[in-house]
């Protein structure tokens, strides 16, 4: 790796002052911000641990189901029970339209969605930041720290405040009305911004107990092998192709707990997998980035197990559709933004691009995350590395 590299390698994980957060706090004061079935599953995690909680949607439709509702049920795997929404005299998941009182005094606040609502977030969030906040991207994906902390820069965020990215949930979700089922999701990486704050991955642990802390989310970054796996499985699965479920005789109906999104992968989608993952990792070797996952492990963690615990419930169009852009704009154009860097060819991923835009029927990588939209030239080695140092820094 050039010096070039090394130095732009070792600005992504450096930090410009304390390694521990301002305030060492217990993270004991929660705002989730959302209200999909990721977000409650969130906060009823989080009310769990005994965190007073406080959830802010946008969406008045959204809050009032859930004020109707009896609560966020949770079943299958996991903290199994009902978690009260707005109830008095007894511990309850407290809902808000007004975005500074959600996090006004949170000692952690959750980003969840997709990436574009995770963006938005974060350009408002710039004015109600405090010294020693914890702000954690649900998942991160690819750049969405870095992402994340420019946004908040250009929004005039002067506040030391820490990101947390991580790849992943404690769990699968699949909704039925206001009833969540959980399925166990593997271990997943998360890392700080600016970076050598553990104290603050130790504490969310308590929240998200698979998180395998790492060094920089330069690393977590390119750990994210969710689009590796996901955007093969939804997209090469018709009848010309096949999925790897096991073959049913005429006649014969496939059961209903064998339907899980690992039998989404046969030999065809796991060539494509493979071929996606080597390119992954051959861009993060540039970066100095070693000890990443295996194709089989991506595989493992994303999509789960074939059936029975850990198993993951093949989504529905729509949500196939939410999918789909996601992998684009937080993962793949990620990777050949970084590719571009690093004069690494990337055909098998901008394969996938092309192929979604097709199916989505607009050009997603137009939004995808990239270091140019993060205030990062692309085409100058040594102007990227003095960008990503002073964002990575977490200058203020």
């Amino acid at each position: 790796m050039s010096n070039e590299f090394a130095e732009f390698t070792e600005a992504v994980g450096r930090t410009s002052g304390s390694a521990t957060v301002t305030e060492t706090n217990s993270l004991d004061r929660v705002a989730v911000l959302g209200g999909a079935a990721d977000a409650r599953l969130i906060a009823a995690m989080c009310l769990a641990e005994n965190a007073t909680v406080s959830l802010f949607s946008a969406y008045g439709a959204e809050l009032q189901q859930l004020r109707n509702g009896s609560g966020i049920a949770l079943r299958g795997e996991g903290p199994v029970g009902s978690y009260q929404i707005d109830r008095t005299g007894v511990p309850s998941v407290q809902t808000t339209a007004e975005l500074d009182n959600a996090v006004a005094n949170a000692d952690v606040i959750f980003l969840t969605g997709p990436v574009h609502k995770q963006r938005t977030y974060a350009m408002v969030l710039a004015d109600h930041l405090s010294d020693g906040q914890v702000l954690v991207l649900a998942p991160g994906r690819s750049l969405g720290a870095l992402e994340a902390a420019w946004l908040l820069r250009i929004g005039g965020c002067k506040a030391d405040v820490t990101i947390v990215e991580t790849q992943g949930l404690p769990f699968f979700v699949s909704e039925n009305g206001s009833q969540l089922t959980l399925s166990s999701m593997a271990a997943v990486p998360a890392a700080t911004l600016p970076s050598g704050r553990t104290q603050v991955l130790t504490q969310l642990q308590r929240y998200l107990p698979n998180i395998v802390p790492v060094e920089s989310v330069l690393q977590s970054g390119f750990s994210d092998g969710s689009a590796v796996v996901e955007v093969p499985a939804l997209l090469i699965n018709g009848p010309a192709v096949g999925d790897g479920s096991v073959h049913i005789p005429m006649g014969g109906q496939p059961l209903p707990e064998n339907a899980t999104f690992a039998t989404l992968i046969g030999d065809a989608q796991r060539s494509v997998i493979e071929q996606l993952a080597e390119e992954r990792l051959a861009v993060a070797r540039h970066f100095g980035v070693r000890n990443l996952p295996d194709c089989e492990d991506w595989i493992t963690t994303y999509a789960g197990t074939s059936r029975g615990e850990g198993s993951r419930v093949i989504p529905d169009r729509e949500s196939c559709a939410g999918i789909l852009r996601d992998g684009v704009i937080g993962s793949l154009v990620p990777l050949m933004s970084a590719a571009e860097l690093t004069g690494t060819a990337t055909p098998m991923t901008q394969s996938m691009v092309t192929l979604v835009s097709s199916v989505l029927g607009v050009d997603v990588a137009a939004a995808g995350r990239s270091l140019n939209t993060i205030g990062v030239s692309a085409a100058d080695i040594d102007s990227a590395r003095k960008a990503m140092d002073k964002i990575a820094a977490g200058e203020r």
